[in-house]
């Protein structure tokens, strides 16, 4: 391909809306926490999630081994929040990456200031490329 091909589709691409949320993972006593913009709901019944997560971050590998995650939604005032979790997880207490977070049924941490989140189960993956899709079923949210 080009360079006038390459560059018109990675403008393209770049005019997907997105988010910016906090995916936090458990396995057992291991926490892990990243911020990721790759998410969209696939299914009402169940409930399902895609997030895009990347293949070679701690967070891939404990949601991997662990299957169960929490999802923080941020708002657009929160890019500080975010890049918080732009770094490997450090867990502090009731701290996570200098943030307080909270747990609820999966155990996975939730992000104490983000306006809402949901939780759940990893039920599904499409491990192609540098990112993989995690499919989540939402079991509680709030």
């Amino acid at each position: 391909m080009d360079e006038a091909a390459e560059a018109a589709k990675k403008s393209t691409l770049l005019l997907i809306p997105y988010g910016l949320y906090v995916l936090g993972a458990t396995d057992g006593d291991a926490l892990a926490a990243g911020t990721v913009n790759w998410v969209t709901q696939t299914s009402f019944k169940p409930p399902l999630v895609a997030m895009g997560v990347k293949k070679d971050s701690g967070l891939y590998q404990v949601l991997k081994s662990g299957g169960k995650f929490a999802l923080s939604f941020l708002e657009s005032g929160q890019k500080d929040l975010a890049f918080a979790f732009f770094r490997p997880t450090a867990v502090d207490g009731d701290l996570i990456n200098g943030q307080r977070f909270e747990r609820h049924e999966t155990g996975a941490p939730v992000i104490e200031a983000a306006p809402a989140w949901v939780e759940g189960r990893v039920v599904g993956e499409v491990d192609v490329g540098d990112h993989s899709c995690v499919v989540g079923e939402v079991t509680n949210a709030g």
